[in-house]
């Protein structure tokens, strides 16, 4: 846990960002074990979704590279999407809106989500004391844990300052 300017003990943080090297070499050795094809449309999708920070889902991702390759179809984004999770190099989300998202999967960077029901709008962060708290209660009830997830469903600050705005009119 860090500290604000006045040194006052500052609660969360946020997230470590992915160590994309080591998720492209792990890539690279999944898909040799599995003997798969590295293809123009593949790479293509993939340094894509690696660049990106956001939370994409198929559609976000194939969005973007139609920019680049237009010939790119739904089925071959949802394959690529569907490998990078089974390899372990994505996560694949579910927030409740319909739609699966996916962020890259480093065990180091992991953090926890804050998610608008109005807005859609996602936001990450890391608290050491959430993940403690966690560590000692599964010691309490002798239990290991081997993944967790943390989601936090509300509203927004942006949202909130638009209903109070739109609620002091008149």
């Amino acid at each position: 846990m860090g500290e604000d300017e006045s040194g006052a003990a500052r609660i969360g943080s946020a997230p470590k960002r992915p160590n994309v090297e080591r998720l492209r070499s792990e890539l690279d050795d999944y898909m040799s074990r599995q003997q798969l094809r590295s293809t123009e449309q593949r790479r293509l999708i993939i340094d894509t979704f690696f660049e990106s920070q956001e939370h994409m889902t198929i559609d976000d991702l194939l969005a973007v590279v139609r920019r680049s390759d237009a010939k790119i179809g739904y089925a071959t984004v949802y394959r690529t999407m569907k490998m990078l999770a089974a390899g372990g190099i994505a996560h694949e989300h579910r927030f409740g809106d319909g739609f699966t998202r996916y962020e890259l999967a480093d065990d180091d960077a992991h953090h926890d989500h804050l998610i608008c029901e109005d807005c859609g709008g996602i936001e990450e962060f890391e608290e050491p004391l959430i993940e403690e708290l966690q560590e000692r209660i599964a010691e309490r009830y002798g239990f290991t844990v081997r993944d967790h997830k943390h989601e936090l469903y509300g509203q927004c600050r942006e949202c909130r300052m638009k209903a109070n705005a739109g609620n002091n009119k008149g």
